[in-house]
């Protein structure tokens, strides 16, 4: 790979972090009744009524007497009713929890969407918690592993040339598929925006975002691909113990604490930048022959 190929993958990253920042600096209020939030929590403040309160990267809270009278919805955080607060709509949770004070209600349905496995966590949790998640977490993702092992290794007896067309694609152009799976972050997001502000919109968010997480898993399966074949392309290794090998380190860096994120983002990251690069992408790839 070409260290300037690695640069611009590098620049397309800190951009999508820097980008998420600048969006969390602000609120945003429509017509002043939707309050939505990038990349933090939203209030709902004492005795205010709004319609819908969402927050992408944060918390959802509504404050003692407040009401929502449409939707509450946490991507990545909590929906939080205080004393007599009041949902009349529905309330989701994607990667955290739905928390009710004495005398708060939901009118509608009340779901999350998270692997914690119902585990609860609170602003004390202590070391024990977090063994306990990390324990969790190494489970879920061993699966997830032992599931994409699979699918690929079907991939490629059916379909041989997929995934190496899409090993090959991020071999050629690594800084240009970080910026299509930015590119597909940053619609993921504004789409779900557009559904949520909508009542006929919200029931196709859990469909958008299993179209999503679909595309994210068969593009890193061709990052699998590109690890195994970068780490062993000189040696008498066949496609699938490429795959198998380049999946088994991707899954060890994911277990590693604290830095295991990262890792899990960059893979969606090319993942769905691959994917998309492959299909509307005008270059076709050529597989290197040997």
């Amino acid at each position: 790979m070409k260290w300037q190929h690695l640069i611009l993958a590098f620049i397309a990253t800190i951009c999508l972090i820097f980008a998420g920042n600048a969006l969390a600096q602000t609120d945003i209020n429509i017509n002043n009744t939707n309050l939505i939030r990038f990349g933090g929590s939203v209030t709902v403040p004492e005795n205010q009524v709004v319609e819908n309160a969402l927050a992408f990267g944060g918390s959802v809270t509504v404050s003692p007497n407040a009401k929502v009278v449409d939707t509450a919805i946490a991507f990545g955080g909590d929906v939080i009713l205080q004393k007599g607060a009041r949902v009349e709509g529905d309330a989701y949770s994607f990667g955290g929890k739905i928390v009710q004070e004495p005398g708060a209600i939901i009118g509608g349905e009340r779901a999350t969407f998270s692997d914690r496995h119902g585990m609860m966590y609170g602003s004390n949790r202590g070391r024990s918690s977090f063994f306990a998640h990390y324990f969790f977490s190494t489970i879920f993702r061993t699966c997830s592993a032992v599931v994409a092992a699979i699918l690929g290794l079907i991939i490629l007896q059916t379909s041989p040339q997929f995934l190496p067309n899409l090993a090959t694609k991020l071999g050629q152009h690594p800084g240009l598929t970080a910026l299509w799976g930015i590119g597909a972050i940053v619609s993921f997001v504004f789409a779900t925006v557009f559904l949520a502000i909508t009542l006929i919109g919200i029931p196709l968010i859990p469909l958008l975002s299993l179209t999503a997480v679909i595309t994210a898993l068969v593009g890193s399966l061709g990052v699998a691909l590109f690890v195994g074949q970068r780490l062993f392309r000189n040696g008498n290794w066949s496609l699938q113990q490429q795959f198998l090998v380049g999946l088994a380190i991707v899954t060890v860096m994911t277990l590693i604490p604290f830095f295991g994120g990262l890792v899990v983002f960059l893979v969606n990251l090319f993942g769905l930048g691959i994917i998309l690069l492959w299909q509307f992408g005008r270059e076709k790839p050529q597989i290197a022959t040997e």
